[in-house]
């Protein structure tokens, strides 16, 4: 098919304080707008609405609330989730949840659209996080990839580390496609004395964490790891929190009964506040061990600020030399590997990480993507209605 593609884009597990997911979704539809193609996104929300917007048309259906994952609707009505798509009558299907929206991709093979299933997590990780032992993770994840790979047209990974569970099955439709940050918005001159003292007192040292407060992203880990570089390295740290989800009160409790400065943001709905923060930080943390891409360590490295990431998570070859990798996911780990951060000099460690993030553009991503649909990166010439 030759001219602008109508690519309608399902996502579960999105809400107005998500993180990666959401600016994902913001950016790949706004590259294919500006490539001249037709993105729908379809999402949960309380209610219905119908819009446009940067990233194209964004379509709300009802979803219910996800129980404990504070906030977190999917789309559980298939009938009224169907009528929408045959009403929208897509070119190409991009899907991105592996489990609750599965049966998306035999409703794309009987009506004859390419669909691309896009792995944001890994079922390896996920399974694991939730205390399964290894073989028996390992098993399950390779049954569910198997249903997922056989659903799809394409499956889209976008690292290797994520992709790694995949090519285990011998999954033969699986193309990989790297994410982007965006280099206008997140950029060191961002850096604000006036946000940086509100957070730290002169002469104290600024990390910040950027992460939904949920089980997978391990955030105590950042807590405990201020109070290991504090106490081991003798480093008069203060730790910044943006970010919300259903741990926070006990993450807060925690901070308290250590008696360590953590500083509870909420979510940052602002994103030049955000850019803010992350420009006026010494150093970040990471410490999800299952992250498959991390794009907020990356929307620190592209403001100059250097991140402490788990080395069981793909994000020591995102981060690569503008980071450090925690030997172990343990507090001590993880405050060994800010220590080493901030022995650098700090023009050193900011030119490092800004330059690792010129690597990661959205232009890059979204041709990429554009490629698992078979669809033209360049302009093209005429819009449907």
């Amino acid at each position: 098919m030759t001219g602008p593609l109508r690519i309608v884009r399902l996502a579960n597990f999105v809400s107005p304080v998500s993180g990666g997911l959401r600016t994902a979704l913001h950016h790949l539809g706004a590259g294919y707008r500006a490539a001249g193609h037709l993105p729908v996104l379809v999402v949960p929300g309380r209610r219905r609405s119908d819009e446009w917007t940067p990233q194209g048309r964004v379509i709300t259906l009802p979803g219910r609330v996800l129980p404990g994952s504070g906030g977190y609707r999917v789309l559980t009505g298939r009938r009224a989730l169907a009528r929408t798509l045959a009403e929208l009558a897509p070119d190409r299907l991009e899907v991105s949840d592996r489990t609750t929206l599965r049966w998306t991709g035999a409703w794309a093979r009987r009506h004859g659209v390419p669909s691309v299933m896009v792995s944001h997590e890994s079922a390896d990780g996920l399974l694991g996080a939730r205390g399964l032992p290894s073989g028996l993770a390992h098993g399950l994840a390779d049954r569910l990839n198997s249903r997922t790979a056989r659903a799809y047209d394409t499956v889209v990974c976008t690292t290797e580390w994520a992709a790694a569970e995949f090519r285990r099955i011998g999954a033969g439709n699986l193309v990989q496609a790297p994410l982007g940050v965006d280099l206008e918005q997140m950029r060191p001159d961002r850096a604000d004395p006036a946000v940086r003292a509100r957070l730290a007192e002169p002469g104290q040292v600024l990390v910040v964490m950027c992460s939904r407060l949920s089980a997978e992203k391990r955030p105590e880990r950042a807590i405990e790891a201020l109070g290991r570089l504090r106490r081991r390295h003798r480093v008069p740290a203060v730790l910044a929190v943006a970010g919300e989800g259903p741990l926070r009160r006990r993450l807060e409790r925690r901070a308290r009964e250590l008696r360590l400065p953590v500083r509870f943001l909420g979510h940052l709905a602002d994103r030049t506040e955000l850019a803010a923060l992350l420009a006026s930080a010494d150093a970040a943390i990471a410490p999800g061990p299952v992250e498959t891409f991390g794009l907020a360590a990356l929307e620190a490295l592209a403001c100059g600020t250097p991140v402490a990431v788990s080395g069981s998570s793909a994000l020591p070859r995102i981060v690569g030399p503008a980071g450090t990798a925690a030997a172990q996911d343990t507090a001590d780990g993880f405050a060994d590997a800010l220590g080493r951060l901030l022995e650098r000099p700090e023009a050193d460690r900011r030119a490092l990480a800004r330059a690792r993030a010129e690597l990661f553009g959205w232009e890059t991503a979204v041709a990429s993507f554009l490629a698992a649909h078979k669809a033209a990166a360049e302009r093209a010439e005429g819009r449907r209605p």
